[in-house]
């Protein structure tokens, strides 16, 4: 793969402050990208990205939003549309990452109003809105990318909201997938296993879960952020351009 396959390149990766976001956010600079990365509620983890960016000779810089409020959103792709222009000369946008998204375990006999208002409204609302704000801004032929779960794939009662919010991607990522075509901008969907991120650390400190998770991955072992960041790589490569409305598990061969 061309080392340098994004130069020129604009991307946007929502939930770029930490983990899997973060990773992707690194790896799009370190190809050329000129990377807008968004955070929610974590700034300096946001700045911090941004400056291991500038220090690999890349260039990023950020945006800020809370995802559930919709004036939020289109507050951030004016600012988006500034730095862009300041930089590029222009507001079009090569590439989207939606990444922004929470967890949590909220078995429906335990979950509140409030647990599924915000949950949904993180995962589903706010990925829905950012991309009605970006849809005008990609460029054709642009790429689309979201991050779903290998949860959607079935039942998983512990963590019924979480999962109910990821098959909504699911349907989102196709139907986008067909309204862009004509543009020829690709919509597809990478599905991550079990990651070792801080999203997943709590889960990780239950005694038995790690062992429980590797039992039933095929390659034995947690996932990495590069995994992730890897893979969507791969859809944003010329060869990839055929490929569109794809949900593509990134597991390492979970329950096989």
């Amino acid at each position: 793969m061309n080392e340098r396959s994004l130069t020129g390149k604009s991307a946007l990766v929502t939930g770029g402050s930490r983990g899997i976001g973060a990773e992707i956010a690194r790896t799009l600079a370190a190809h050329g990208a000129i990377v807008a990365v968004h955070f929610g509620a974590s700034a300096g983890k946001a700045d911090a990205v941004v400056a291991d960016i500038a220090a690999a000779g890349g260039q990023a810089f950020l945006v800020g939003a809370d995802i559930r409020d919709v004036s939020q959103i289109r507050t951030m792709f004016a600012d988006l549309d500034r730095e862009l222009v300041a930089r590029t000369g222009e507001r079009t946008l090569d590439i989207l990452v939606n990444n922004a998204g929470i967890g949590g375990a909220h078995p429906i006999s335990k979950a509140t109003e409030e647990d599924f208002d915000r949950l949904m409204d993180t995962n589903v609302k706010g990925t829905f809105f950012v991309m009605q704000e970006a849809i005008p801004r990609l460029r054709d032929e642009g790429r689309v990318i979201n991050i779903g779960s290998v949860v959607s794939r079935g039942a998983n009662a512990p963590r019924a909201l979480y999962s109910m919010s990821k098959l909504a991607l699911n349907g989102l990522t196709r139907s986008l997938a067909q309204e862009l075509a004509p543009r020829r901008i690709t919509v597809n969907q990478i599905s991550p296993g079990a990651v070792a991120t801080d999203l997943s650390a709590d889960q990780r400190a239950i005694p038995g879960f790690n062992e429980m998770v590797i039992a039933s991955t095929a390659f034995g072992r947690y996932g990495e952020t590069t995994d992730i960041a890897d893979a969507v790589l791969l859809f944003l490569q010329p060869e990839a351009s055929w490929i569109t409305a794809q949900i593509v598990e990134v597991s390492g061969g979970v329950k096989l």
